[in-house]
């Protein structure tokens, strides 16, 4: 949005989150769709302060998602706890290097940039800053993107749950650190659809 062009949004016009149709709302910040009645924002009311709640909760939750064993692995002999980092040990050390790499991505490398981006675009956007906003949106876009996927990382614990075995016959119970992840998978995903993007142009004064 360059200098001088006026949104749709000052215009009273906004579009809606539940169908995409297009609305005019009857004061400056609220209305109603007239296609599927669902109530109409200008904006997504505090939106800033849900998403960094959500985004603070899924950080203290991603320790214990990673420092807790997220399964427990009984046998006639023995018995082991695994942790994310643990199982992708055991799956490189047993040749299943291909596996390893995916529980890898899923489990550790996305999860932690989806924290990292997440709380770039919240604090450039409550500093006001007029930094990169076309690509602070395209990320945004990407987050929102990755979301549609996120319960992968999920579907990957299971696989990996159902894989990293000692003997043939052995009993597995999901750990405390699997019901970490699970949150944090979804605190994400409800951060990110807290966070309104039209709020970094709006506070940039574009």
């Amino acid at each position: 949005m360059g200098p001088g062009v006026i949104s749709a949004c000052a215009y009273g016009i906004c579009a809606c989150d539940t169908c995409g149709s297009h609305c005019r709302l009857r004061t400056r910040r609220v209305g109603a769709c007239p296609t599927c009645g669902a109530t109409v924002y200008a904006r997504k009311p505090r939106s800033l302060v849900r998403a960094a709640a959500l985004l603070i909760a899924a950080v203290i939750l991603y320790l214990p998602a990673n420092l807790l064993p997220i399964m427990h692995t009984a046998t006639a002999g023995s018995a082991e706890d695994d942790t994310i980092m643990s199982g992708v040990v055991a799956l490189w050390s047993g040749g299943s290097w291909p596996l390893a790499v995916l529980v890898f991505c899923a489990s550790i490398v996305v999860p932690t940039l989806k924290l990292v981006a997440l709380a770039l675009l919240i604090v450039t956007t409550h500093r006001r800053a007029h930094w990169r906003l076309r690509e602070r949106t395209e990320l945004y876009r990407l987050i929102e993107w990755i979301g549609r996927w996120s319960m992968l990382d999920v579907y990957v614990l299971a696989l990996l749950v159902a894989l990293v075995q000692l003997d043939a016959v052995a009993t597995i119970e999901p750990g405390p650190g699997a019901g970490a992840f699970a949150a944090v998978v979804v605190l994400t995903v409800l951060s990110a659809r807290a966070f309104d993007p039209r709020l970094m142009w709006d506070r940039a004064g574009s």
